[in-house]
């Protein structure tokens, strides 16, 4: 099996942290790791396979003898040193907006669309993370009865704004229940016991940015084009997960025992789907694991073809983390085949 030299752009935040601990517990076959950052905490000091590797300053020459660069530094960095990876013959997963609606540049669900993974000219694109859950769970569906028309309700965490969002939400739960007045530093409002109706910046639409990548990202993911869809995404206090209330309508009826059946099967899929002990997914529980989750799937009482659904992941895993491993390991079996192994 080849083994990768794989340096992980922004290792020290969220993502990068949690790409790094699933890369060890999946086994992933690595030569070296090489960790960078922008933001400080050059020197830090993380451990990988029992032995410490310090965080160093990245630059344009950092990426010399790297087979694999992931990115999860921000636009702005992704934007600034992609090229140089590219450019240095890595291979680049970027978990930036900064190339996802770009039409050379494949943005991969492995899931759905692992076979993207073969146009790739040197970048492959991690979705955002409201869009991996929901199309996780919808495309089993649409592959056997075509999908018409999505309207989405996000309800995401503060974990997608980073490490100091939940530290804001934290300080500010102790603030209220002192008496005290929220400050709010990292969202337009206080974010404790409320909830933001914007999750990043409103276009002239009316719509916000997020709700914009829902419409646009999935149809790239799922090579529909034409597929309608309306979004709207909401910041709530919850530290990680995210959730979705997901309303469907197909080309033809869907009974949801059938639909039910489908989703149990789905690779990447739980189904958590009994009302009688009142049994669907939390985000509380769903924190730290791997799957997407479905429960509440009805009849949709709007649409003809209509089914209702609430879909829950953790979005600092497979939002972001791991579906970028899942990348990686597309990659090494694609490897593998190619070399014979």
């Amino acid at each position: 099996m080849k083994q990768y030299h794989l340096a992980v752009v922004g290792a020290t935040g969220m993502v990068g942290q949690e790409f790094i601990k699933i890369l060890e517990q999946r086994s992933f076959p690595l030569t070296d790791i090489h960790l960078y950052a922008q933001d400080g905490s050059t020197g830090k000091k993380i451990y990988f396979k029992h032995q410490e590797n310090a965080v160093k300053e990245l630059n344009h020459e950092s990426f010399t003898g790297i087979d694999i660069a992931f990115f999860s530094a921000g636009t702005n960095v992704s934007r600034h040193f992609v090229t140089s990876a590219v450019g240095a013959g890595a291979l680049v997963i970027d978990n930036s907006d900064a190339w996802r609606l770009e039409g050379d540049f494949p943005l991969v669900v492995p899931e759905v669309n692992a076979e993207d993974i073969n146009s790739h000219k040197g970048v492959i694109v991690n979705p955002t993370s409201p869009v991996i859950q929901m199309v996780v769970v919808l495309f089993p569906l649409h592959r056997i009865n075509p999908i018409k028309r999505i309207i989405i309700t996000s309800y995401q965490s503060v974990a997608g704004s980073g490490l100091p969002a939940i530290e804001e939400l934290t300080t500010q739960v102790r603030q209220v229940l002192d008496g005290q007045p929220a400050v709010p530093r990292v969202f337009p409002h206080q974010i404790a016991f409320n909830l933001l109706p914007e999750v990043d910046v409103f276009l002239d639409s009316g719509y916000t940015k997020e709700e914009r990548k829902l419409l646009e990202e999935t149809r790239k993911i799922m090579h529909a084009p034409e597929m309608e869809i309306s979004a709207t995404c909401v910041r709530v206090p919850v530290f990680i997960a995210n959730s979705e209330a997901v309303h469907v309508e197909f080309t033809y009826p869907f009974p949801p025992e059938e639909a039910r059946q489908i989703l149990m099967h789905a690779p990447g899929v739980k189904v958590l789907d009994d009302l009688t002990v009142n049994l669907y997914p939390q985000p509380w529980t769903v924190a730290g694991t791997d799957e997407c989750y479905v429960g509440r799937l009805r009849k949709d009482t709007a649409f003809k073809n209509g089914l209702a659904m609430w879909i829950v992941a953790d979005n600092i895993r497979k939002g972001a983390a791991l579906n970028a491993v899942q990348i990686l390991e597309e990659i090494s079996k694609r490897d593998s085949v190619a070399s014979g192994g």
